[in-house]
């Protein structure tokens, strides 16, 4: 026996950023590391518990330690591309736990004295409405944290 549900239309987005960094690309690339990692926070501050393993294959996930003795966690993506301090990629779920295809890029290039990160995400799937409308909003975020740990850095190297 076979179920046939209708289900919500398939949606494609593709969200493309870019942030002008005062930092060399290779102190950015860490800091995206970073904020990708142990430094990601949510907008309110909050700290958001997540890994990224930096090699090809390599994971992407949230990390909620264990309950009852057993791992808890989101895995968000793989390292598809990474060639540092230049570009990163990755493909998973992110953070959607929908029938989904994600694809980030993260592209670093010298401008000037610092560096143009541009992010796009394409996805395609079932993607909720809320969803879509939150994901400019919150890759703005990362990327503005990108800017902050970068410039941070920056700032303590030169003294």
């Amino acid at each position: 026996m076979s179920t046939v549900h209708d289900t919500e239309s398939i949606q494609a987005i593709e969200i493309c950023k870019d942030i002008l960094i005062d930092a060399p690309p290779h102190i950015a690339f860490e800091a995206l590391l970073e904020e990708l990692g142990p430094g990601s926070v949510l907008p309110d501050g909050t700290p958001f518990p997540m890994k990224i393993e930096p090699w090809v294959g390599g994971r992407w996930f949230r990390d909620l330690g264990e309950t009852g003795g057993h791992p808890y966690g989101h895995l968000w993506a793989h390292v598809q591309v990474i060639k540092a301090p230049m570009l990163l990629e990755l493909y998973g779920p992110m953070m959607m736990s929908f029938a989904s295809v994600n694809h980030v890029q993260y592209r670093l290039k010298p401008e000037g004295s610092g560096t143009r990160l541009c992010l796009v995400h394409r996805a395609m799937g079932t993607i909720p409405q809320e969803h879509r409308d939150g994901m400019p909003e919150g890759w703005g975020h990362g990327l503005a944290r990108v800017k902050e740990i970068a410039e941070s850095k920056a700032a303590g190297a030169r003294v």
